[in-house]
């Protein structure tokens, strides 16, 4: 698992930038109605997506939170006062607070179902009854593009997805709420090159293959061996499942009697 902490000085520059930060707030903003007064940008990291979305919509009050203290700091930077450490798992945040809640590339990185389910109870929590949550699903898929790299890292040991759609349907479902739409947006500039990808997996970006251990370096010395050191594949594309809060039911008539 990467520290994110240290990866926060160098976190856009390695992932795409503005190009792939604007891909996203425009794909989120898409399954958000025009209506939300206040979004939640939950794991917000440097608040690369969280500024775009919250300069996007006139009106809109965005909130950022990111476990990470460096990744808080930066992004604090970006939206003076609208960012605050927090663990997604259990959000200092009052029922209801948000008309949307958006949680980009934040699943994946669970340790567990249970983990994967109590953040979006969470999510679930804080909407108001009519608002949206956002999520990216099924992250590691999309970085397959059918490419040599992809070949050779076919043979790694298996990882669960605890970004898997079906699994993040069956939390929203569990936590009453129900599908509200679908998007895409291709992650600019992270088309993979064999040379960064041999730097990632040293950085621990592949879970299940440890930096340092000799299962990595054999791995390592494959990607190697691939032609085109420098040339980055194609980018991925990512996918976006949007949930809604049912309304609060009316409230019945008071009963008169005589």
């Amino acid at each position: 698992m990467l520290d994110y902490d240290k990866e926060a000085e160098r976190y856009d520059a390695s992932r795409g930038g503005e190009a792939r930060a604007a891909a996203a707030a425009r794909a989120v903003l898409e399954l958000v109605p025009r209506g939300a007064r206040s979004l939640l940008d939950l794991a917000c990291g440097t608040g690369i997506v969280t500024r775009r979305l919250a300069a996007a919509r006139d009106g809109m009050r965005v909130t950022g939170a990111d476990l990470a203290p460096a990744m808080v700091r930066r992004a604090a930077a970006r939206l003076p006062g609208a960012v605050v450490r927090a663990d997604s798992r259990r959000l200092p945040f009052a029922d209801g607070a948000f008309d949307a809640v958006s949680s980009v590339w934040l699943l994946h990185l669970t340790g567990s179902a249970d983990d994967a389910r109590a953040i979006v109870g969470e999510c679930a929590r804080v909407l108001r009854p009519g608002g949206v949550y956002v999520t990216t699903v099924d992250k590691g898929a999309a970085h397959n593009v059918g490419s040599d790299i992809d070949a050779v890292l076919a043979a790694r040991p298996p990882s669960t997805a605890r970004d898997a759609a079906a699994a993040v349907e069956e939390h929203a479902r569990a936590h009453g709420l129900v599908p509200a739409g679908r998007g895409r947006f291709t992650g600019a500039g992270q088309g993979r090159s064999p040379r960064r990808t041999i730097a990632d997996l040293r950085r621990g970006w592949f879970v299940t293959l440890p930096p340092g251990s000799a299962l990595a370096e054999e791995f390592a010395a494959r990607l190697a061996a691939l032609p085109d050191q420098d040339r980055p594949r194609p980018d991925p594309v990512f996918s976006l499942r949007a949930f809604r809060k049912p309304p609060a039911p009316p409230s019945s008539p008071a009963q008169h009697t005589r």
